[in-house]
Parts: structure tokens; sequence; C-alpha cells
């Protein structure tokens, strides 16, 4: 296997997360985009305050959790509180009636659940994409370099559950490999699942490149060219029944602005 078809994350994204957020303190709003601009309008001239309550994708974790810091760091006096799991058990909830201000889906179809039973308060945006990644033990010991080793004989392998997007893109992925694979579980998130090789319970997962940036020197990442057929849209809304809705909208801002996508693009998302 040769080093072009295997990259291993050690550093590199401590490193990224870090410029971003140095970019993201630095920037003055003069020279903000568009929707740097937006946040400033969001939050206007009164003061933002009190507890926005995000539910957000599992593979968002890290990014998220440092643009929450963010905006506790430039409004003094709000607190950004996170709820991560599966994009599906989070709609459902919603819908269920748990208090959120802000929901971000992994994908389109379990945003719908939300936005189908009225709990959006307005449209959803796109604000990244993420693409599949093979996630294998350090060194790659089973010599994975395709989604067709996966089918290899005595590989333990894991996915995402077929509800979940992660599970839903790596199911397009197989068939557009026209690909066959029973996997040794199904994890109800992309966390779960990377966490089962970084266990080495597993020899590999089906997971974001995103969470194998996160991972680090933990996993060892490869490529496939079958992912490119399975590529999420990320959606993000305002709920309708938001306690904080305008800081929930500045919020939002932050994450579409150009300093958001600094951090996001830094933790391996792909622009909308």
């Amino acid at each position: 296997m040769t080093p072009s078809v295997r990259r291993t994350r050690r550093m590199l994204h401590l490193a990224g997360a870090g410029v971003a957020l140095l970019a993201l303190s630095a920037c003055s709003s003069s020279s903000a985009s568009s929707n740097g601009a937006a946040a400033t309008s969001a939050s206007g001239s009164a003061k933002l305050s009190g507890t926005v309550t995000v539910f957000a994708a599992a593979s968002l974790q890290e990014s998220f959790t440092a643009l929450g810091k963010e905006f506790e760091r430039q409004h003094p006096g709000t607190r950004v509180g996170f709820s991560f799991g599966g994009s599906d058990t989070l709609a459902a909830s919603i819908t269920g009636g748990a208090p959120a201000d802000v929901f971000a889906a992994a994908s389109p179809r379990t945003m719908a659940t939300v936005t189908n039973a009225g709990d959006a308060a307005g449209p959803p945006v796109t604000f990244v994409r993420n693409q599949l990644e093979i996630a294998t033990l350090p060194g790659n010991p089973a010599e994975v370099a395709s989604l067709k080793d996966l089918t290899k004989p005595g590989l333990k392998v894991v996915l995402c559950d077929r509800t979940v997007p992660c599970g839903a893109a790596a199911r397009k992925a197989l068939a557009a490999g026209h690909l066959t694979l029973t996997p040794v579980s199904y994890e109800q998130d992309v966390k779960s699942a990377l966490n089962k090789v970084e266990l080495k319970e597993a020899d590999a997962a089906v997971v974001y490149r995103t969470d194998v940036h996160a991972a680090g020197d933990k996993v060892e990442g490869v490529e496939f060219p079958e992912s490119a057929k399975a590529v999420n849209d990320y959606p993000i809304a305002l709920l309708k029944n938001a306690r904080n809705a305008e800081t929930a909208k500045a919020f939002i801002a932050l994450v579409r602005s150009a300093e958001g996508q600094k951090v996001l693009g830094a933790a391996g998302f792909l622009r909308p």
C-alpha cells in the first residue's frame, strides 16, 4: 500500500483547529464576509444573553464545541449548551418536545423529520458538507487500501446504523462500488463506530473524514473514490419553540460566517 493511498492523522487536527481559532479571534467585523456581517446584524445593538441549546450531529462535536467557546467569548453573559448524537435520534427528540433552540443535522433527510413536523422556525440552510473515509488501526495492519478490501473474510468492520446519516452514506458508497458488506456491528452514531476501532474492537470502520481527522494518531485514514458518490449536506435551522431565538440566530450566523467556516474547514468539512 503506497503513502498516497494511506494517510495518517497525527497532530495536524490540533494545529489546524488552533490556526482556525486564532484567525477567528483576530478577524474584525470590517474584514468579515457578508455572512460575518450577518452575525453582527443578528446580535444587533442589544446585548445578547442567556443560554442557547444546540442539538447537533455527533460529527460536529469538536468544531461546534470550539465555536461555542468562541461565541461565549464574543458575547459575555451567553452560554452555548450542546447535545451531540445521531441525527435521527436528535430529530426524534425535537419532534417529541425536547427543548432546543438550534438543530444541525448530518443530512437533509433527518432535518426533514423536524421541518415536516413544523418544528423549524424557517427553512434550513446547508452550512457544510462531509465525505466518508475508512478508519483503520494505526499502521493499518489489515492493509486496507480500498472499500473492496473491507469485504475480506475475517476482517472486523463496523458501520453506522442505516437510519443514521453516516450509515446511509456508507450504503450509497457500497452500492456505487457494487459491494456487499456484513459488519460485525451497526452503531447509533459515527463517534461510536470510530470508538470501536480506537478500542481495537474492530479492524476498520466507515466514518466521516472529519472524525478520522479529529482522532489524530488513534486511527489511520484511507480514502476511497466511492465516497464521492455519498457526500452529505449538513443543514442548520432555528427551531420554532426556541427559548432564546435572538441569541440562537447569532450562533447560527457565526457558524455560517467566514470565521466559522475556517474552524469547520480546519476540521475537514467541505464548503457547501
